[in-house]
């Protein structure tokens, strides 16, 4: 061993972790090297070490599904690279570090630079902002997309200048927090700090409005009047909740949640108090089982007889109810909202088009969204009937230099054959948002992901993959009644979309073959044996 061999060998630990033929293709086993844990692969005869949790909320990536060369988190569905340990599916925004395998005399080793002992995750290389070039890359927005977009940009070598404004009062956080744990403290759920940011040159201005965009002149006006100009244009303004119009509905203690400041106050308005939602889809079904054990009393109104009906069908639905239920959640559906009456301004009740008074000093509004796109007016920008901005594979609008992406786009789904889409899941938006950015550098790339969403009621979560819109049937294996299940949702004898509750990894290796492009039939779902799922 020469001098350089052997500087190189006293920077890094070797550890022997298994014998070669300890693993079959296709396995994965967690190994210790230096009391550092290790997630050993094995696939297409290669052997290949990486990180062992997910860079989204630490799920063990032993338990998701390896389809390749990746594996899959089997909780919220994010993919790396068992080969580099980059992410390659979103959420999350970290890669993973990546080990050197040596395989000798049938003996499996591998090895880790000491420096990199305790890490767990990795920040892709990312390059700074160059003072003198004056090229920008305006960001309308301060969610998932607009991040995403922002450090893929400086991934890929991007040297200008990067420009983010956001209506919130906060850098981009984590907001699927929000309705599954309302009283997070911000520090907690802030995606990168504002010390990250201003390292790689990401300049974020909140509490900033945008009102018009001049495409010709490629510059938009702020609500303070304040002109930003552009090169490239990323909308990434999401979407705001839907109101309740009708008599009373902006009496004090009527409230939505679109920020964090919202988050808090539900949570501080609602301690032992008289709750009702309205809405009894994913952000209303959240809201009252987080508040279940601490308002003194929920109530959820609804428009279908169960909720999630639309969704995830009848049956999930009216288990979900049960569950809320059992914690004293009280349901009115096939009803809704005629008037809401106060006193001295405030909230008092809730009157039903049933004729049902229900006394309510809070009440929640969850019944939909509006895509932020009306300061596009004037703008050029193609918008859908629903005021969604139309984009096609590679996230352009059909304006020069301008883009979109994220809960506020219109886009062409793979998966339904390119059918147009409003997809609002923040696993997406990341999709999105790193889509935009490759194209805005001229490396040509489509949006190919598959919908992957999850929600929390009472701490058991439901995974969901695919586009089930205008499904016919719902085949389900496992049983309902016992909080275990996997529902293959149906159309034109295709599976186009899977939910599951303690079923895992099976939604998770389903997206990876939808991903894959295979097709799955009912006759697939039909059958006793589930092997093929390599549950």
């Amino acid at each position: 061993m020469n001098n350089q061999d052997q500087g190189k060998a006293s920077e890094e630990v070797t550890g022997l972790v298994c014998q070669e033929d300890d693993l079959d293709d296709g396995q994965m086993k967690v190994v210790s090297v230096a009391d550092q844990k290790v997630l050993l692969v094995r696939s297409g005869g290669q052997y290949s070490a990486i990180g062992t949790e997910c860079s989204h909320y630490n799920a063990p990536l032993v338990k998701g599904a390896l389809v390749g060369n990746r594996v899959r988190c089997p909780f919220h569905g994010a993919c790396f690279n068992i080969k580099t340990g980059d992410i390659e599916e979103y959420p999350g925004l970290d890669s993973l570090p990546c080990y050197k395998v040596n395989v000798q005399d049938g003996k499996v080793y591998v090895s880790i630079k000491k420096k990199a002992l305790k890490q767990g995750r990795r920040v892709k290389e990312m390059c700074s902002v160059l003072p003198n070039i004056t090229h920008t890359i305006l960001l309308i927005g301060g969610g998932p997309a607009a991040l995403v977009c922002a450090e893929t940009l400086r991934q890929n070598g991007y040297q200008g200048r990067i420009v983010m404004v956001t209506k919130d009062s906060q850098l981009p956080f984590d907001k699927p927090k929000l309705s599954k744990a309302m009283n997070v403290d911000i520090s907690n759920i802030v995606l990168r700090s504002g010390d990250f940011l201003q390292q790689y040159g990401i300049e974020v201005r909140t509490e900033q409005e945008a009102v018009a965009v001049n495409t010709r002149e490629k510059a938009v006006t702020m609500k303070d009047g304040g002109l930003l100009h552009y090169d490239q244009l990323l909308i990434a303004t999401g979407c705001r909740a839907r109101p309740l119009t009708c008599p009373g509905s902006d009496l004090k203690g009527v409230k939505s949640l679109e920020r964090y400041e919202d988050a808090s106050d539900i949570h501080a308005s609602c301690l032992g108090r008289k709750a009702v939602v309205v809405g009894a889809s994913f952000i209303g079904m959240e809201v009252a089982s987080y508040l279940a054990n601490k308002a003194s009393s929920v109530a959820i109104v609804g428009t279908t007889e169960y909720p999630f009906e639309r969704s995830l069908g009848a049956q999930i639905g009216h288990m979900t109810m049960q569950m809320l239920e059992e914690q004293n959640v009280k349901f009115y559906m096939n009803d809704g909202v005629t008037e809401i009456r106060g006193e001295n301004g405030s909230v008092k009740s809730v009157t039903l088009k049933s004729g049902t008074i229900l006394d309510a000093d809070i009440v929640i509004i969850g019944i939909g969204v509006i895509p932020n796109s009306d300061f596009l007016a004037g703008s050029e920008v193609d918008l859908d009937p629903r005021k969604a901005v139309v984009v096609d594979k590679f996230m352009r609008t059909n304006v020069a230099d301008v883009f979109s992406a994220g809960d506020i786009t219109s886009f062409p789904l793979t998966l339904r054959d390119n059918q147009r889409v409003n997809v609002g899941h923040w696993q997406m938006s990341q999709a999105h948002g790193r889509v935009a950015a490759l194209n805005m550098l001229n490396i040509p790339t489509k949006i190919e992901s598959v919908p992957f969403f999850w929600t929390v009621l009472l701490g058991k979560s439901i995974r969901y993959a695919g586009y089930g819109e205008g499904y016919t049937e719902i085949v389900f294996k496992g049983k309902l009644e016992e909080r275990k299940f996997l529902a293959f949702y149906i159309k034109d004898d295709t599976v186009v979309a899977v939910a599951s509750l303690m079923f895992d990894p099976a939604v998770a290796h389903l997206a990876e073959l939808m991903a894959a492009g295979q097709r799955i039939t009912k006759a697939h779902t039909q059958v006793e044996d589930l092997s093929w799922l390599k549950m």
